[in-house]
C-alpha cells in the first residue's frame, strides 16, 4: 500500500500544473478551441451590455464550461486513440465519432442557452416590452 504524504499547500498548488498545461495545449493544438473562446468572450461581453441576471449567467457559465469541458475530452480521445492505432481503424473512428458528437451537444446546448438568456432580451428590447 502507498504510504500517504503529509499535507502540503505546495504540494496542492503543484498539482494544478498538468491542468493549466492540458489547456494551453488545447489553445495551441485545436483550432475549434480559439472558436469557442471567441464566442465565450462574445457571449460575455454581451452578457454584461444586456445586464443578464443571476440565473442567466449560471446557465450561461454552465454552457460554456460544458462546451470547454468536452471539447478536452474529445481531444484527449482524439490523441490516445491516434497514438494507439495510428492507422485507420472504424472502431477507434466510431470511438473518436463519439467524442466529437459530445462536443456538438454541448455545442448546441449552447446556442440554445444563449438564443434563451439573449433572444428573450431582444425581443422585448425590440417590441418595446423592456430596455436594454
Amino acid at each position: 500500500m502507498k504510504e500517504s504524504k503529509p499535507f502540503s499547500i505546495k504540494s496542492r498548488v503543484q498539482s494544478f500544473v498538468p491542468a493549466f498545461n492540458g489547456v494551453l495545449l488545447l489553445f495551441k493544438s485545436e483550432h475549434n478551441a480559439w472558436v469557442h473562446l471567441l464566442l465565450m468572450v462574445a457571449s460575455i461581453i454581451t452578457g454584461i451590455l444586456l445586464q443578464i441576471n443571476s440565473t442567466d449567467w449560471l446557465f450561461l457559465t454552465l454552457a460554456i464550461t460544458m462546451v470547454f469541458m468536452s471539447e478536452l475530452i474529445n481531444t484527449a480521445i482524439e490523441k490516445l486513440a491516434d497514438k494507439v492505432e495510428p492507422n485507420f481503424n472504424p472502431t477507434i473512428g466510431a470511438i473518436k465519432d463519439y467524442a466529437s458528437a459530445a462536443v456538438l451537444m454541448a455545442s448546441i446546448f449552447a446556442i440554445v442557452v444563449g438564443s434563451i438568456v439573449f433572444g428573450t432580451k431582444i425581443f422585448d428590447f425590440i417590441y418595446g416590452l423592456g430596455t436594454l
